[in-house]
């Protein structure tokens, strides 16, 4: 435990450092040598001396020594390294802390070829044997061999120069050259090693069996006393033979490749063992986690399902695309014999990465209504994610500042070290997008941006979080309204969904530059919204109650601000009297309008006229027409009594080629007899009086009515009417012209004929001058005509009942 831990895994030093304790600091790793001096590790140093740093998915940090690696101290069957780490919170790495570990690790028996096969280097240690006779030998003069060869050293067994065999040529480096170049050399008593970075100019890539080899084909040259000897240090690395299918890694390696194996004859093998992470796996740890390792003839294959245990998955971005690879660190270790280097024993280190693969974020609702919060919870996410910020409303916001904002951010962590993220947000967070849906229902719209952040990688991706909630909590604008005699009121309450809507009238959009122009009152103090629109008005609608009153009646429609839809509509209706429509001066000046009735919508205005037909509107609008005349024009007449003297005239619509008026409004104006008035003045001859005698017809209507109240006449589409024999029938008579109350109407005869003709025969007489036909067996019963809203001169009716009769002659019926 602690900040580093320690694992001696073969001959090579695991030292990982805990994530807990380094994460979010910047850090340096040094490697201290036997005499206390500090390495910088960078990338070059570690391919040239056998170490190796990686990253896992835990953000932990892994530091791989070589038992052979540049600063390593051997002492018999151990070697031992020390390393240096330098922790800092800023990059400059100011105000660092300072962790300083020795390590040390038993090494076992070498074979004599050892090759390794890293992710940042190959290796090749090979045991050097001198010939008995050569150890013998006793030089006698050294320094002769410094004359010599200047280049070589004189310390016992060392290396002197590689000569590198390519295909083209073969060329020689001296130790402090190959150094130069990045290859890493090293010697021991018993050993020489080479290391050779992949980027090395002398690395040539060979295929064997379709798989490609990272070859370095050397032989290098050491001085044993006064004799040269030559080793074959030749490496080779598999780079590729991975294939994914079938939701499972197949990874190949040819066994015994030409350049291992030039002068080799008698191949045998003698252990093949596989595991993970540097770690061996027995057969039956390799059977729990479904992994097959198959050693045939000519190669080692094995077999890994993608996820299984021992690998894990990454986090990657593919073209802004969220996704996951699978990573496995791979360990084979091959070993055999032939006939020129008895015992080879070849380690392979891989890690194996998948190709991308798309993976979605689940985005969850979990509305809780009694807090009003909206609860999303995003995820779940691999332990190399983290939310770095919001985008609220066009803002990036930090996770930190979001509470400002009403965000609350939780981090859910789960056993398998995955994590998820929930979002509480109050409902009525100002970037919580509200809009009205359907009778209480309001829909509350979430919509942030996140920004994450890939660890070691840092790359970032975004995930859009668009989350609604349905909520029965909307409140609809109500209304009421009134009449003052000559407006019309609508006062609207808000409600909490129509903050967006707007005032139409049909589809005209109600603003206040629009109700100024037809002098209508608008007026929104927040809470309410008041309409005040004129009895007469463009936008007003106008029935007929009954015969003394008129329905005027405004709508208006709220619609969404966005779309347009209609979202409630709103009326008020008021009975005004037919008197608001005249105006009668002092002076005999006439001023009335005219209005357009609903149902009469295809009547023009414009063509209204009065009696006199040469009498027009003065003033016209889509739905009135104004009149201003004398009442001594226009064909207006006249009739007093002792107090009053009455003008009467008549608003008519005539369609084109017709003289029977489609639409009548008749007017009265009333003037005091004694009734004293200041009036200009000017004296003037008046013509003599005059009486001229007149003719004229009353003008008289016969009406049918279906029952004995009188409410109700036939109409023309119900005739003829069919009566049973002897069953009542209400008829009535009534006089129209003159309207004079000195007047009473009497019937003097009254007859029923078999046909329309009123002079046809057969007659049978009801009433002969005004008496009942005493030959008549059910004779004719008079019924009392009272005053009403109707009937403004009872003595101008005359109502009567008769029993449905039919004419015979002889016997037989007569019929027309």
């Amino acid at each position: 435990t602690g900040p580093m831990i320690l694992e001696c895994l073969g001959n090579i030093l695991r030292i990982t450092l805990s994530a807990e304790y380094f994460e979010d600091k910047y850090l340096s790793l040094f490697v201290i040598d036997q005499s206390g001096t500090a390495w910088e590790l960078n990338e070059a140093m570690a391919a040239q001396c056998g170490y190796t740093v990686t990253r896992t998915t835990w953000r932990s940090i892994e530091f791989h020594a070589s038992a052979l690696s540049c600063h390593s101290h051997l002492e018999k069957d151990m070697f031992t390294v020390t390393i240096q780490i330098k922790a800092s919170h800023t990059p400059d790495m100011s105000n660092a802390t300072t962790h300083l570990k020795s390590a040390s690790c038993r090494y076992g028996p070498w074979s004599p070829r050892e090759l390794t096969c890293a992710s940042n280097y190959m290796e090749v240690s090979v045991r050097r044997e001198i010939p008995q006779t050569i150890k013998d030998f006793v030089q006698d003069e050294p320094e002769d061999w410094t004359l010599l060869f200047p280049e070589a050293k004189a310390e016992e067994a060392s290396v002197w120069q590689i000569v590198f065999h390519q295909p083209e040529e073969r060329r020689a480096l001296l130790v402090s050259n190959a150094w130069s170049a990045g290859y890493g050399l090293n010697a021991t008593d018993s050993r020489v090693l080479l290391r050779v970075p992949y980027t090395a100019a002398q690395v040539q890539l060979v295929k064997d069996q379709g798989v490609t080899f990272s070859v370095l084909r050397s032989s290098t040259f050491y001085k044993y006393q006064w004799v040269i000897l030559m080793l074959d240090t030749a490496v080779a690395c598999p780079v590729d033979g991975v294939d994914y299918t079938n939701k499972t890694i197949t990874w190949t390696v040819p066994k015994y490749i030409p350049p291992l194996s030039a002068g080799d004859s008698s191949f045998k093998d003698v252990l093949v063992e596989a595991g993970v992470d540097l770690r061996k796996l027995s057969a039956k740890e390799m059977a729990s986690r479904k992994y097959v390792l198959l050693n045939e003839l000519k190669a080692i294959t094995m077999k890994i399902p993608i996820g299984a245990e021992g690998g894990y998955y990454m986090t990657s971005v593919s073209n802004g695309q969220l996704g996951v690879k699978y990573t496995i660190n791979l360990f084979l270790e091959h070993q055999w014999e032939d006939n020129k280097w008895r015992l080879t024993k070849h380690t392979i280190i891989k890690e194996i990465e998948t190709p991308f693969e798309q993976a979605d974020v689940a985005i969850t609702n979990n509305l809780n209504l009694s807090m009003r919060l909206m609860n999303v919870t995003v995820g779940t996410f691999l332990p190399d994610v983290e939310l770095v910020n919001l985008t609220i409303e066009g803002v990036a916001v930090a996770v930190s500042e979001a509470v400002q904002h009403g965000y609350l951010i939780h981090r859910t962590r789960y056993a398998n070290g995955s994590k998820a993220y929930v979002i509480e947000v109050p409902l009525d967070a100002p970037s919580i997008k509200k809009e009205y849906m359907r009778e209480d229902l309001r829909a509350y719209t979430l919509n942030v941006t996140l920004t994450f952040i890939i660890y070691p990688s840092s790359e970032t991706f975004v995930v859009p979080v668009i989350a609604l909630s349905a909520v029965k909590d909307a409140v609809l604008p109500s209304a009421r309204g009134f009449c003052d005699g000559r407006n019309l009121h609508l006062i609207i309450t808000h409600g909490n969904v129509d903050q967006n809507w707007l005032p139409f009238i049909s589809d005209w959009h109600l603003t206040q530059e629009a109700a100024k122009k037809f002098n209508y009152i608008l007026k929104d103090n927040g809470t309410h919204l008041e309409i005040t629109v004129p009895f007469i008005s463009p936008h007003v609608s106008y029935e007929g109650f009954h015969t003394s009153a008129i329905k005027a009646s405004f709508y208006l429609t709220l619609k969404d601000g966005i779309t347009l839809a209609q979202r409630r509509d709103f009326s008020v209706s008021c009975i005004f009297s037919p008197s608001e429509l005249i105006q009668c001066l002092p002076n005999g000046t006439v001023i009335i309008t005219a209005i357009k009735l609903v149902g009469g919508e295809d009547l023009d205005t414009a063509l209204l006229v009065l009696r006199d037909r040469h009498c027009k509107p003065s003033l016209v609008t889509e739905k009135t027409a104004t009149f201003k005349f004398n009442v001594n024009t226009c064909g207006t007449s006249r009739k007093f009594d002792s107090t009053t003297m009455t003008y009467e005239n008549e608003v008519l619509y005539f369609r084109p080629g017709n003289d029977t008026p489609i639409y009548h409004l008749k007017f009265l104006c009333s003037y005091a007899v004694k009734q004293t008035a200041d009036v200009r003045y000017e004296p003037k001859k008046n013509p003599p009086p005059s009486i001229k005698p007149g003719f004229g017809c009353p003008a008289l209507s016969l009406k049918l009515f279906k029952e004995k109240s009188y409410s109700e006449p036939y109409q023309e589409s119900e005739y003829p009417v069919v009566k049973y024999l002897r069953e009542a029938l209400y008829f009535e008579v009534e006089l129209h012209q003159p309207k004079d109350a000195r007047l009473d109407l009497n019937l003097d005869d009254c007859w029923a004929t078999n046909s329309q003709s009123q002079d046809s025969l057969p007659q049978w007489h009801i009433l002969i001058h005004g008496c009942e036909n005493n030959k008549d067996s059910y004779r004719i019963v008079f019924h009392k005509v009272n005053y009403s809203l109707r009937v403004k001169f009872p003595q101008h009716l005359k109502r009567f009942e008769v029993r449905m009769l039919t004419f015979f002659q002889d016997t037989s019926l007569l019929q027309e």
